[in-house]
């Protein structure tokens, strides 16, 4: 079905339908149409308004220099098109590959300085949103302290996941409100437009150059979450403290990073997932997908709390 949607679709690009190619299929159907990737949005995860919101932004910072798709306006001059009831938009093809699944750095030697490179990055990427004045409109999810640890966060009630033992929840119940008063006691934090989804998949490496993809969960967040969301997946690799330390020093060049409140944000960064997975457990991969996204989220939310209690 989608790919019949596709093919309608790329014409109201201008884009040749025998030229329509499956990439990716997670949140959103990708397809890739030449030098050019059609988006076929997930129905009912994001209004028109918060699509649109998101290619002004990424408009923004490819007008910046920063390396990120750029949206194109489709023949009738809109962002976003409505093809069979599934919200549709285009932006450019990126070079290079996927850095790798699951927190996978594929064929890089050096670690090390990649991950200093993406520290750069992320930092380009708040400077060049703190310059920006968003339009009039401009709407995208909030990160912050109630989409995150409040009583109905944007990937929903993580304490509530059906696959939860008692213990369990109450583990990551104490964990909310803990974190929930440790955000309220926050000095001045950095908060601005963030990633929010900075994980290998969505990084392009293109020789030795690092971009950014995918800000379908970008919003307004703290910008340590943009880190703590990379670090989540490192944090069982033999080099993560050389690679949590490669990562704040190249991010440095922005502000430094108070590694309590960095793991503070690991721990709400884990606890997203086991939310995330309820509404897809049923979809194929989500019963392994739930119980790794709870016993990574586990052992997390015991050392958080063991270190501030």
């Amino acid at each position: 079905m989608s790919d019949a949607v596709a093919k309608i679709a790329a014409a109201q690009w201008g884009l040749s339908p025998c030229n329509v190619r499956l990439a990716a299929r997670r949140e959103n159907a990708v397809y890739q149409v030449g030098g050019h990737a059609l988006r076929l949005h997930r129905v009912g995860y994001r209004s028109d308004a918060e699509l649109i919101s998101e290619l002004d932004w990424m408009a923004w910072l490819a007008r910046g220099g920063m390396q990120v798709p750029a949206p194109v306006l489709s023949r009738a001059g809109r962002l976003v098109e409505t093809v069979a009831g599934v919200q549709v938009s285009v932006i450019s093809w990126l070079p290079g590959r996927m850095l790798g699944a699951q927190g996978a750095l594929d064929g890089v030697t050096d670690r090390v300085a990649l991950v200093r490179q993406l520290g750069a990055l992320l930092a380009q990427l708040h400077d060049l949103s703190d310059a920006w004045t968003p339009p009039a409109g401009f709407t995208r999810p909030c990160w912050d302290a109630a989409g995150l640890a409040g009583d109905a966060p944007l990937w929903g009630p993580f304490w509530d996941h059906p696959h939860l033992t008692a213990d369990q929840r109450a583990l990551f119940l104490a964990a909310r409100d803990t974190a929930r008063a440790h955000l309220a006691r926050l000095d001045a934090p950095d908060f601005g437009l963030i990633h929010a989804d900075a994980i290998t998949e969505n990084l392009m490496l293109d020789g030795d150059q690092l971009a950014l993809i995918d800000f379908d969960d970008g919003g307004w967040g703290y910008r340590d979450f943009d880190l703590a969301t990379f670090l989540f997946r490192q944090l069982a690799a033999p080099d993560y403290p050389a690679l949590r330390a490669a990562l704040l020093d190249g991010y440095a060049i922005r502000r430094p990073v108070d590694p309590a409140t960095l793991d503070l944000f690991l721990c709400l960064r884990a606890l997203t997932y086991p939310g995330w997975i309820v509404p897809r457990l049923h979809e194929p991969g989500g019963a392994e997908r739930s119980a790794r996204a709870i016993a990574q989220a586990e052992p997390l939310a015991r050392r958080y709390l063991e270190a501030v209690t």
